[in-house]
């Protein structure tokens, strides 16, 4: 196995993808059969809308499980994480150093649980870049596509 195919994981990432794919196999996948058996039932499949949608939503689904399973083969979890130094699983909070002095935190995690809305970063993003493998205290300078700017790591979790 390639390293470029690693999936990396917390172990929370790890159960809800699983928990996703056993909702897909035993709940999405046998309501979109009977969908399709029903669809059928009503004839002409050339006109049958419930019939073209009914097969697109099965190969969303049937997509999906590929995609989850070929995550779960390659999923590396992160088990140990160092208070240390920044890594993937770290809480880490910094302060921008410009002009308004604001302060964030950010759970590192892999790029398939990145969701900024729940302050969790991708370890692919500028900021989870230039963070990684430094300590508290550091400032280091985060290379963004609007430019560059210096954080300052404050706390690791």
């Amino acid at each position: 196995m390639k390293k470029d195919n690693v999936v990396y994981l917390t172990q929370e990432g790890l159960d809800e993808l699983k928990k996703e794919l056993d909702n897909l196999i035993k709940v999405k996948r046998p309501e979109n059969i009977q969908a399709i058996k029903e669809a059928r039932a009503l004839g002409d499949l050339s006109e049958n809308a419930d019939y073209d949608s009914a097969r697109d939503e099965q190969a969303q689904i049937e997509g999906r499980i590929k995609t989850i399973e070929k995550m779960l083969e390659n999923a590396k979890v992160i088990k140990e994480v160092s208070k240390d130094k920044v890594g993937i699983g770290t809480v880490v909070s910094i302060r921008y150093m410009d002009d308004d002095d604001e302060e964030e935190e950010y759970k590192i995690v892999g790029s398939h649980e990145a969701d900024p809305f729940e302050s969790k970063i991708s370890n692919e993003s500028p900021i989870a870049q230039a963070l990684m493998n430094h300590k508290v205290g550091d400032v280091v300078t985060v290379n963004s596509p609007n430019g560059n700017y210096d954080v300052e790591i404050k706390d690791i979790k």
